[in-house]
């Protein structure tokens, strides 16, 4: 591995973070930062976002470093130290290093990964979408206790951005065009092929720190065939300029606010979420909620009747006309609970329930655990209930 750059802090743990602790991070209630009287600055310049995601170090691929999106990331880097990698995903100080558990939360504030994505594939899906793209980023700035993605990464689960952007629209451009026009409504969508943007990352927070998502949000805006689709736990104003004309679908996850301060951390706040709605409807957006995921644990079905009844309460009309939800289940893994045992173990009380749950395989072959089917079938129809109960006019499209 070679370096450019200057040598970066990494290792000052970050105000007001005891040692061992997650870093929570409240990203919208803070006092109002007055702005210049004259300018309009971008989000990802506010120090909020800053407090998101503060790079000091940036692990690259050379012929990501060279092309036109890594040049425009790392101008916005000035000063960052770079090492250059022979591959994204073979980084054996951040993937192969078991010391880096309790460092987890600052790794995902201050490292940022640069690659090329080789194999451009979009695969059936038929729940959420119809179809998951091959996704611009891998990995996460936010840190959220049940993340599926981090269980093939190791010990370290910062964003991987990968900077041949122009490929993966073009790729997506022929597999919509080779489709056609939808011919039956499914459970997807009615008219549109539905193509998921997002899997492996939050496309609101890659808006931090390039364009890749203003890039496929512009490419479906001019496919009329199609429909982008992202789920976000982050409220990323910015992505209210990038006038997608009904081609993109948000879907804001959504959970109990108990659930959420101790499992979504570094999120927005589960009711910043909600009250974003109205206004990514506003600025073009479809808008869903995925009910996600759904965490089992004494008082549960009371959490989630009122934050269905704070929904109904909040929500303008125009949102609920439109409005539809998908339900998954929470899966687990055993890494990942190894993992988060190392940096944040008092989640792994509620996360980690071997008498209710068993073993599955996962699509992707991935061996992990979920719910008893029995528990899980209640646990669903108990939902619904409320669902139909505090807020008859959400739709579910999905469950899982």
């Amino acid at each position: 591995m070679s370096q450019r750059g200057e040598e970066g802090d990494v290792d000052q743990l970050p105000t007001g973070a005891a040692p061992g602790e997650p870093e929570q991070q409240a990203l919208f209630g803070w006092p109002d930062i007055a702005a210049e009287s004259d300018a309009h600055p971008a989000f990802r310049d506010s120090p909020e976002a800053r407090r998101m995601l503060e790079v000091r170090e940036v692990y690259a691929e050379s012929a990501a470093l060279d092309s036109p999106r890594g040049r425009q990331i790392m101008a916005r880097l000035p000063g960052v130290r770079v090492t250059e990698v022979a591959n994204h995903w073979r980084i054996p100080s951040l993937h192969g290093n078991d010391g880096n558990i309790s460092r987890w939360v600052r790794i995902k504030t201050e490292t940022l990964v640069l690659g090329v994505k080789h194999t451009l594939r979009t695969r059936s899906n038929g729940r959420s979408a119809d179809w998951i793209a091959p996704g611009p980023s891998n990995g996460c700035a936010m840190a959220c206790a049940y993340c599926y993605v981090p269980r093939r990464k190791g010990y370290a689960n910062p964003i991987t951005l990968f900077t041949n952007i122009e490929a993966i629209v073009a790729h997506i451009r022929r597999h919509v065009r080779a489709q056609g026009p939808k011919t039956a409504p499914n459970q997807c969508d009615p008219q549109a092929w539905v193509y998921d943007i997002g899997e492996n990352g939050d496309c609101s927070v890659d808006a931090l720190v390039c364009d890749n998502t203003a890039d496929l949000v512009a490419a479906f805006r001019g496919l009329p065939t199609a429909k982008a689709s992202f789920a976000t736990k982050f409220v990323n104003p910015d992505l209210l300029a990038l006038d997608p004309q009904g081609r993109t679908r948000v879907r804001f996850s959504l959970m109990p606010s108990d659930d959420a301060r101790l499992l979504d951390i570094r999120t927005s706040p589960v009711a910043e979420r909600i009250a974003a709605a109205a206004d990514f409807l506003d600025a073009g957006y479809e808008v869903h909620f995925n009910l996600s995921p759904v965490i089992l644990r004494p008082g549960w079905q009371r959490d989630w009747a009122d934050l269905l009844s704070h929904l109904d309460d909040v929500l303008p009309a125009r949102v609920k006309q439109q409005a539809a939800a998908e339900i998954i289940m929470l899966t687990h893994n055993q890494s990942l609970h190894t993992v988060n045992l190392g940096w944040h173990p008092r989640a792994e009380e509620v996360l980690w329930q071997p008498t209710a749950q068993e073993t599955k395989r996962s699509q992707n072959g991935a061996l992990n655990v979920r719910y008893s089917l029995d528990i899980k079938r209640q646990s669903l129809t108990h939902l619904q209930q409320l669902i139909s109960t505090r807020t008859p006019w959400l739709r579910v499209r999905y469950a899982f």
